[in-house]
């Protein structure tokens, strides 16, 4: 069988030596996609971050493609994972190209020059994400959204076997939210896993294959769409009445008016 794309076993993070979570135990498959629901504080960027290898794991292990990563190098976890931040302003003055090119880095080694294929892929991202006229801008002078979009565009540079995104579309308008849930579809149909979070309900009954609910530090339910995105699992996830959830999710669950593919 072939292993999962991402798995964890008796996992346990937090920030030093303090767990905010135990026992966490999950995986995810080559073409599946998977979205994060949890509300604030819950700990989905801690246990992204752990996933990642950004902050160490207090406990259990992190698999990806069937081996453990506690020792990989970081070249070699960047040519099987790729990461979309929630935002990330910058500092120095590279153009959009130079930005998406860093995908590329660990596929062509420190001290190589990107060849041409490498340039193509990277304008090639662009263009997926409709953002190609932007690759001479300079990456601190665009738009919030506008650099959301090219964050997405380095790390399918990449061309990772997972593809973990924290909020992708949190700054976007919604055309730009539209055009990346379809894409994130796309890689679904090109044998790519995501891992997403999202604050958006909706959005993870339109991309989804799975739907875990995370809450302090735990996966406290994982199953599929249309069973978690139910009114009483909303309500007790995000401590709000169960009326309210209802009448926020009629719109999209109504047949009369459903905004779902």
């Amino acid at each position: 069988m072939t292993p999962p794309v991402i798995e964890t076993r008796a996992l346990a993070i937090g920030h030093g030596r303090q767990p905010l979570g135990r026992d966490i135990a999950f995986s995810l498959a080559a073409g599946e996609v998977l979205c994060l629901l949890g509300p604030n504080g819950s700990g989905k960027t801690t246990f992204f971050r752990t996933l990642l290898g950004l902050l160490p794991v207090l406990a259990g292990e992190v698999r990806v493609c069937g081996e453990a990563v506690a020792g990989w190098s970081r070249a070699a976890f960047a040519r099987q994972v790729g990461y979309v931040p929630q935002a990330h302003a910058g500092v120095f003055p590279f153009t959009v190209a130079e930005v998406v090119l860093m995908g590329r880095l660990a596929r062509i080694g420190r001290f190589s020059a990107p060849s041409r294929q490498d340039r193509d892929i990277a304008a090639d991202c662009l263009d997926m994400l409709g953002i190609l006229p932007l690759h001479d801008r300079v990456y601190t002078a665009i738009s919030g959204g506008e650099r959301q979009l090219v964050l997405i565009a380095r790390a399918l540079a990449q061309q990772p076997a997972l593809l973990v995104m924290d909020e992708p579309t949190a700054s976007l308008d919604f055309g730009n939210q539209i055009r990346v849930l379809d894409h994130i579809g796309r890689l679904r149909g090109q044998g790519m896993a995501v891992l997403m979070s999202t604050h958006q309900p909706e959005h993870a009954l339109r991309v989804a294959d799975r739907i875990a609910l995370f809450n302090a530090g735990q996966v406290i339910a994982d199953g599929p769409p249309a069973a978690m995105i139910t009114p009483a699992r909303l309500a007790s996830l995000y401590g709000v009445s169960e009326s309210a959830v209802s009448a926020s999710l009629s719109p999209l669950l109504s047949p009369e008016r459903n905004v779902l593919p």
